[in-house]
């Protein structure tokens, strides 16, 4: 069977809510009226088996779906299970969908404060910084990065690692206010945050590793144009030798912890709060 992925995960998914809003039916009965096994549609709305084209075109009429919704479907389907998925940086299910899912999270950002411990107001300048987004939709994207921090505060929460640059700590998002909610958010709350330091030896971009229970680990980058999600498995053991190469060099999380309560007790002093600048 083709393994699964995080966009396989969310397509099918996406079939499951189309069967429940426009049918009615359970997946049981939606398998009787198509002549299917009732394994197959669960295999194939939890991304764990690619439905051919018959499949889908039979699937998604069953729905009431018509031609352009099929082709669009099936357009975006081919590609659901490939190692190596590009996203515009617009689609926010499946990364959504990804980190929800996850057992264990960890992360190195060297530029920003990770999403999952931003403050709304750290979200919000970060999004008018890039400048790549209309100002309406900031409040909506500010909401959706909040909502996805529900994760860290459920019963079985996945295990969190945040290594996080020191560059990152020094960029003064908005106001200097805001940056020490910020830093006392990441000082106070109970996941690891790994600092690395300025002087740390250290180059590499930002990555999220995602693992699971019971489906390959993934691993997540973005930019401002793209969201990329690899299941490669080289690419899955480089990711985690540069986790082994930041836990070699970054701050212990007691010594991280002593570094945040030094840039919450920074004086505001000199500090020009009209715009963002470097710290």
């Amino acid at each position: 069977m083709t393994p699964s992925t995080a966009y396989s995960r969310d397509l099918g998914d996406e079939l499951r809510r189309l069967r429940e809003t426009c049918t009615g039916l359970s997946g049981n009965k939606l398998a009787e009226k198509l002549g299917w096994d009732p394994s197959k549609v669960s295999t194939v709305e939890h991304g764990k088996a690619r439905a051919s084209e018959i499949d889908l075109i039979q699937y998604l009429s069953m729905c009431g779906k018509d031609i352009d919704f099929v082709n669009d479907f099936r357009r975006r389907y081919q590609y659901a299970f490939d190692e190596y998925i590009v996203q515009v940086s617009g689609n926010l299910r499946t990364v959504a969908m990804a980190e929800s899912t996850a057992t264990g999270i960890t992360s190195y950002s060297p530029q920003s404060i990770p999403g999952l411990v931003q403050i709304p107001e750290y979200a919000d300048g970060l999004y008018r910084m890039t400048g790549v987004v209309t100002e309406e939709r900031i409040p909506a994207l500010v909401q959706f990065r909040t909502d996805r921090q529900t994760i860290l505060r459920r019963h079985d929460r996945p295990t969190c690692v945040f290594y996080i640059h020191e560059h990152a700590l020094q960029l003064q998002v908005g106001s200097s206010a805001i940056m020490e909610d910020q830093y006392a958010r990441l000082l106070f709350d109970t996941h690891t945050i790994r600092i690395v330091s300025a002087d740390a030896p250290m180059a590499a971009t930002g990555c999220v590793l995602w693992e699971y229970e019971k489906s390959r680990p993934i691993v997540f980058s973005e930019t401002n144009l793209a969201k990329v999600f690899v299941q490669d498995p080289g690419a899955i053991a480089r990711t985690r030798l540069l986790f082994d190469r930041l836990d070699e060099v970054a701050l212990s999380a007691e010594q991280s912890r002593s570094k945040l309560a030094e840039y919450v007790s920074r004086p505001r002093e000199g500090l020009d709060d009209s715009g963002p600048h470097l710290a």
